[in-house]
């Protein structure tokens, strides 16, 4: 199978940083949910959701960051602003996603916002799972990492942000 040139990016991230991962080959999923429920061993709670906001603070400067939170909650607008010191955030449109990760669909998106860029912020519930799980620049393809080499590759902004 073809994936995204993203995935084979990750997996030498990965193992250059000797981290331990498994990769699942699945059926295409877009939601946590569908994904949560073909990832035998692994739940909802451990699937990281990557979403992609478009920033604006003050001043009218706007840039793109990542927000990861685990698969069964929403992040916090109010908390994710002010982290961020924002006048406002939305969530970035299919066509800016897709330009930004150089053409990732929808769902596939991992949260290796470094990878493209992108400030990440972490949601501390996410990284209190040992392991965490996430599509990895693919819809057909996930990838299992334990939270702390995910943490030290990407060096996250930590907070509670759900």
């Amino acid at each position: 199978m073809k994936y995204h040139h993203v995935v084979e990016d990750i997996k030498k991230l990965l193992e250059k940083g000797n981290c331990w991962y498994e990769a699942f080959e699945h059926r295409p999923v877009r939601t946590s949910e569908e994904a949560a429920k073909i990832r035998l061993g692994y739940t909802l709670k451990q699937g990281a959701k990557a979403i992609i906001v478009r920033v604006k603070k003050s001043g009218g400067v706007k840039y793109f960051a990542m927000v990861v939170i685990p698969g069964d909650q929403r992040f916090d607008t109010n908390k994710v602003k002010s982290l961020l010191n924002a006048k406002d955030i939305r969530f970035a449109t299919e066509a800016e996603i897709k330009q930004l990760t150089d053409g990732i669909e929808l769902g596939g998106v991992p949260p290796f916002g470094n990878l493209f860029d992108l400030e990440v912020i972490a949601d501390l519930g996410l990284l209190s799972n040992e392991k965490i799980i996430f599509n990895a620049g693919d819809r057909r393809l996930s990838i299992a990492v334990k939270s702390m080499d995910y943490r030290n590759l990407v060096n996250p902004k930590v907070a509670s942000i759900t």
